[in-house]
């Protein structure tokens, strides 16, 4: 499909082609983009009347990606006409929109009414636009608040996928060593267990603690938003999981810990994922550079009788859900989670496990 106007002429890519992604790809590699066709919804091209390609643009769910145009290009209307036509597009259906970029690109986008959240230079940078943005969120968060003038003033956040004994003995000892807790659940369902289900577990777990206030994460706490889902070609992959995490912690910093008055966060250690290490150390850098103090609490061991497998972890939950060793990890869960994986309520989740479908 195409449109044209009298300097340019648009076209969307079928992005189930081979050979249009082929040739999208080879186009941002040039400019140092990975393109990649089953990370986004919609491609479109803009060309001159000479047949010439002069950028392109994507976009997946809400967030704007791989907007891009030819050196020579750069100096025309090009840009502004290929966020405005996936702007228009995007705004049927979403009240926001995000897009992340290297920093050097914020200008152009802020001259197309984008309002820059955090920056870690010189890789990412992240904007948004919309009816909605980060002070309605602010707004959210700001009607939970306790008002407290003892200390400290914490904060944890957690997935939970699902809710286990690890989950409630950090949560349990951040909640006795703080005056207010706040929980961020990540909202976002990219998870196995959807959120609806994960913040009702974790709210029957902690009944039992009255100074915790749970909250969504919204789109600015460890999200996909937040966090860019495509990698910058010839950068090493350790830099630019600590790039994404700076960005996520500077949002919590400038948006966050103002309206809570937070002054700790808690955060359990990691052995295994490489992205979550990278998140931890982001942190152990940037927040008590802004006076919020980081706690770092080692993950627990319970004796399941399985050798090695004593540490408390969710992907060992769904491992043992894939295959149908349930029974063998109860030691690490409470009850709860227990019940809920009994019931038939968790069967179509379960299935999807088995089957391959779903993240950590």
């Amino acid at each position: 499909m195409s449109f044209e106007n009298a300097d340019f002429r648009e076209e969307v890519l079928d992005i189930s082609n081979p050979y249009d992604v082929k040739f999208v790809s080879e186009f941002l590699a040039k400019l140092d983009f990975e393109y990649n066709e089953y990370d986004v919804d919609y491609t479109m091209v803009l060309y001159n009347l000479n047949e010439e390609i002069i950028g392109t643009g994507s976009f997946k769910k809400h967030i704007l990606k791989y907007v891009a145009v030819a050196p020579k290009f750069r100096n025309t209307i090009a840009f502004s006409q290929i966020v405005t036509h996936l702007m228009d597009k995007l705004l049927l259906e979403h009240k926001h929109i995000f897009v992340y970029t290297l920093p050097r690109n914020t200008e152009l986008f802020q001259g197309l009414g984008f309002t820059e959240i955090a920056t870690a230079p010189p890789l990412f940078s992240v904007l948004e636009f919309g009816y909605e943005n980060i002070k309605t969120y602010q707004d959210y968060i700001r009607k939970s608040k306790i008002e407290t003038s003892s200390r400290p003033v914490s904060a944890l956040v957690v997935n939970c996928n699902p809710f286990t004994n690890g989950h409630k003995f950090l949560i349990e000892k951040a909640s006795r060593e703080s005056r207010v807790l706040y929980l961020f659940v990540v909202e976002e369902d990219k998870s196995s267990f959807p959120f609806e289900i994960r913040w009702k577990l974790i709210e029957k777990g902690i009944a039992h603690l009255d100074n915790v206030v749970m909250l969504k994460s919204s789109h600015y706490v460890v999200s996909g938003t937040i966090f860019p889902s495509y990698f910058l070609k010839n950068q090493p992959e350790n830099e630019i999981s600590m790039k994404q995490a700076e960005l996520d912690i500077q949002t919590f910093i400038r948006y966050i810990v103002p309206i809570l008055g937070i002054t700790r966060r808690y955060v359990g250690t990691e052995d295994y994922c490489k992205t979550t290490l990278a998140y931890n150390n982001a942190m152990k850098k940037l927040l008590p550079k802004s006076g919020v103090e980081l706690v770092e609490v080692p993950r627990i061991k319970i004796d399941s009788g399985i050798e090695n497998q004593g540490i408390v972890s969710a992907s060992k939950i769904r491992a043992a859900i894939k295959n149908d060793q349930l029974q063998e990890v109860f030691p690490f869960l409470p009850e709860v989670t227990k019940d809920f994986l009994l019931s038939s309520e968790s069967e179509e989740i379960k299935q999807k496990i088995k089957e391959g479908e779903g993240r950590h």
